[in-house]
């Protein structure tokens, strides 16, 4: 398989805000930007040390001050940043190494505040814990201040704000998480487990890339919040579904090796067994006192994520294309995902606030992700919107407008909440009937592509997994020699999830050059620019 070359210097990139000619003098403005997403795990330790230095009680509240109150702030007064890399520059910042250790640098850094943090908890200043082991308490005490080595009191609202604090750094830290469990390298995967472990939200690994990544944007996904339906209701129905999601797909995984699912390889097994093990070693150092926290702080870390859950794809709803049975959901594409380019939670978040680009295109790494003009804006950043989403009546009376008028004021188009859909269908009656997408959209890559009688290879037109029937997948189930034919219709891409088997490209892999990587592979792009 070929893939087309980029656009020239002559040419526009559909729906991108790059200026034309742009390859020439573009440079990532945020490349030294983006160290500031390591301020979070940092705080930690900042905690720590003010703390000591100047019995600030105030100071243990830092996380959630920092999270919905200073960059919230920095978003408004900061304003946007709507540039996208070149196509030409992409393979490049890709292979930039840097941007990869930004990310690796967050894990670290992440557990020094959580041992930091349960160290106060029991009573024990981490820094004369720290100083005594290398010898140099006394050496601190008089010449930088004898309270960096003083005892530690923490009153039981004191543990509660520092434990939620920590939370904070776990809940962003799951988004590190995010960023490194879609990569194909095997060790990013590994670190994207690791990342989850203080949160104990192990699952959301496999759940994420190969639950919420297919099911994005329907009635089905957990993980997508539906018109109507408040953050209160949502929590549950994530936190429960998701769950249930993982440990099916994982089931269903070893139930294809003719197995059960009880084994190590398990990914939710192995990722709660890192938690456990994270969990049973903190008890075992500093004692039982710290179990109550842990579980505080990993509670908030994962409430973090779903929230922000709950606001990347508040009411957005894939339409249903096809007739009979080849009838499926079409195919994510920007206009299912709220973005955002509010420059302070974009750094904080790796580009998460890119939402749309994504989804279709999982495996992008995040400096790479492109702002497209038909996604949907958020009114501010992500940090702003969890404010929003945390008081109901607000979050409907700004959002509810934006999700009618992203559908045309057809409000049926949207993913409703079934308590609240009649309520929602007698405020916002549809103007006219939306036509029925017919069955040559649903089925376009079937008639783009004949099947051969026999496909010995077939490739991911999205991110350029390929899967070959010598090789199989014995990750996913398939032993070498699985013929195509037997790989189960609903299985999607295992690398990208965006991908369904009817998509793929059947190929000869005598013939063909080996799949490209995700920087060249061929990708969603918008076909037409909008206004």
């Amino acid at each position: 398989m070929t893939t087309s070359p980029g656009p020239s210097k002559n040419d526009t990139i559909p729906n991108s805000t790059v200026p034309v000619g742009s390859e020439a003098a573009w440079r990532d403005r945020k490349r030294y930007l983006w160290l500031l997403g390591l301020v979070m795990p940092t705080l930690g330790v900042l905690i720590v040390a003010t703390y000591a230095l100047l019995g600030w009680h105030w100071v243990l509240w830092a996380g959630p001050i920092v999270i919905l109150g200073v960059v919230p702030a920095i978003d408004l007064s900061t304003g946007l940043d709507r540039s996208n890399p070149p196509d030409d520059m992409i393979e490049a910042l890709e292979k930039d190494k840097y941007y990869r250790w930004i990310t690796f640098a967050y894990l670290p850094i992440q557990y020094v505040a959580l041992v930091a943090v349960c160290a106060m908890i029991a009573g024990v200043n981490p820094i004369a814990w720290v100083a005594e082991l290398v010898g140099v308490a006394d050496w601190l005490a008089a010449h930088v201040s004898p309270d960096l080595v003083r005892d530690f009191d923490l009153t039981t609202l004191d543990k509660i704000a520092v434990a939620i604090s920590v939370g904070c750094i776990g809940g962003i830290g799951i988004n590190t998480a995010h960023e490194l469990g879609h990569k194909r390298e095997e060790h990013e995967r590994w670190l994207s487990k690791i990342a989850l472990a203080q949160s104990g939200y192990g699952h959301f690994y496999i759940e994420h890339n190969r639950g919420h990544h297919v099911r994005v944007a329907t009635p089905e996904d957990p993980a997508s919040s539906r018109l109507g339906e408040n953050f209160y209701e949502f929590w549950p129905r994530t936190v429960v579904g998701s769950l249930r999601s993982a440990w099916r797909l994982e089931k269903r995984r070893y139930a294809r090796k003719d197995t059960h699912p009880f084994h190590l390889g398990n990914d939710v097994l192995n990722a709660w067994l890192m938690s456990a093990v994270l969990f049973g070693g903190l008890i075992a150092l500093f004692g039982w006192q710290v179990a109550p926290y842990l579980a505080i702080q990993a509670v908030v870390g994962f409430s973090l994520l779903e929230v922000v859950n709950y606001l990347e794809h508040y009411g957005m709803l894939r339409q249903k294309v096809g007739v009979g049975e080849r009838q499926r959901y079409e195919r994510v594409d920007p206009s299912h995902s709220w973005n955002s380019n509010n420059i302070a939670t974009n750094v904080l978040l790796y580009h998460l606030q890119r939402h749309s680009d994504h989804h279709a295109n999982p495996t992008r790494r995040y400096q790479t992700l492109r702002d497209f003009e038909e996604s949907p804006v958020l009114p501010t950043g992500y940090a702003g919107m969890i404010l929003l989403a945390l008081v109901p009546p607000l979050w409907r009376r700004v959002m509810d407008p934006r999700v009618v008028a992203h559908y045309g004021g057809d409000v049926s188009l949207a993913n409703l909440h079934p308590r609240t859909r009649e309520r929602y269908l007698a405020r916002y009656p549809a103007a006219a009937a939306v036509a029925p997408l017919g069955e040559d959209r649903a089925t376009a890559s079937l008639d783009a592509t004949p099947v051969a009688d026999e496909v010995l290879a077939a490739r991911c037109p999205g991110c350029g997994y390929t899967y070959e029937v010598e090789a199989g997948n014995e990750l996913e189930g398939f032993a070498a020699g699985t013929a195509w034919s037997e790989i189960p219709d609903d299985w999607c891409c295992p690398d990208c999830g965006v991908r369904e088997k009817v998509d793929f490209v059947p190929l000869d892999p005598a013939l063909d050059a080996p799949a490209p990587s995700s920087p060249g592979a061929t990708e969603w792009r918008p076909e037409t620019p909008r206004g």
